[in-house]
């Protein structure tokens, strides 16, 4: 019981360990080598799925009425989109520098969607899981509709036109996003009692995620190992994901101070979809790039494992 309390306490910088460790141990293994082009697409494909499940649980304990604007989701909006949209377009004017691709990192941190975990996280912290789910969906759309007009301001021939890379985007996004919801509702109406089971299995998603969690890092610390940059390019992509997400959980705990609904705020202000960074990175710019990612997924979890931390502190005073 000691244990399974100090593993859910610290179950973030356990998984984060795990994921980091195993992919240093096993990239190491001459025997995995003819493997690793298998295991990399079995990782790509458990990742989506443990988000698809992660996100078919949420469904099964929310509704679609529940999900409802509030004030603080449009202005978030319009912070990500703009300030995206303004990094890009100095960029555009900039002359070729290590700046573009540090200024590209800046631009992906901003626009990534909201990661599927966050409500994982915010149920723990006792926030409204409805109001984050709302703006995950309301994030993927724009971030759909707004990167396909930016690639070109970031990099010289980036993208493939806007159309062709909409519905790429599209593609990676929302079957992830949209196909829970649609499963969820078919369920309700076929067999409501299996939708009342799977609510209550209120850990589920907790472990799912700490796996999930596990392989991002394990995708991040690959992403670092096979950068080969000078230490101070790698600081300064470092030192900029670092900025954006601190301005960004701050901006959602203030937005969500005015409305009461600082939790759901600061989650899914704060917490992204790190992966898609990685993907957009890698399919859309350049590697280096991707790099933005791999460290925002560092600092975004080290910062919610404070948060479970200090939660599970003031549960347990309160017990006493």
């Amino acid at each position: 019981m000691r244990f399974m309390g100090f593993l859910r306490s610290w179950m973030l910088p356990v998984s984060m360990t795990i994921g980091a460790v195993s992919y240093l141990t096993l990239a190491r293994m001459d025997m995995l080598v003819p493997y690793r082009d298998s295991i990399l697409k079995g990782v790509s494909i458990v990742q989506p799925t443990l988000l698809f499940l992660m996100l078919l649980l949420t469904f099964c304990r929310i509704r679609p009425s529940d999900l409802r604007l509030r004030r603080w989701h449009f202005t978030m909006l319009l912070f990500q989109g703009f300030g995206s949209a303004m990094i890009a377009a100095i960029l555009s004017v900039m002359p070729p520098s290590p700046w573009h691709t540090i200024g590209q990192g800046a631009v992906l941190c901003i626009i990534c969607p909201t990661a599927t975990a966050a409500v994982v996280v915010t149920r723990r912290l006792g926030g409204d899981m409805a109001s984050v789910t709302t703006y995950t969906i309301l994030i993927n759309f724009l971030a759909a509709l707004l990167l396909p007009a930016l690639l070109p301001w970031m990099h010289d021939g980036g993208g493939n036109g806007f159309v062709s890379d909409l519905l790429r985007i599209a593609s990676h996004t929302f079957p992830i996003l949209v196909m829970p919801m649609v499963v969820t509702m078919l369920l309700r109406l076929w067999v409501p009692r299996l939708v009342d089971t799977l609510a209550n299995l209120h850990d589920l998603p907790f472990y799912l995620w700490a796996v999930s969690l596990s392989l991002a890092i394990a995708v991040t610390t690959r992403s670092i190992v096979h950068s080969h940059q000078a230490l101070s390019f790698t600081l300064g992509i470092a030192l900029v994901s670092m900025l954006a997400c601190a301005i960004q959980f701050a901006l959602g705990h203030r937005l969500g101070q005015h409305e009461q609904d600082t939790i759901s705020a600061t989650q899914a202000c704060g917490q992204k979809n790190t992966v898609f960074i990685i993907w957009v990175g890698y399919t859309f710019l350049s590697p280096i790039t991707s790099l933005a990612g791999g460290f925002y997924s560092i600092w975004h979890n080290v910062y919610n494992s404070y948060q479970l931390y200090r939660q599970a502190k003031a549960t347990a005073g309160n017990h006493r």
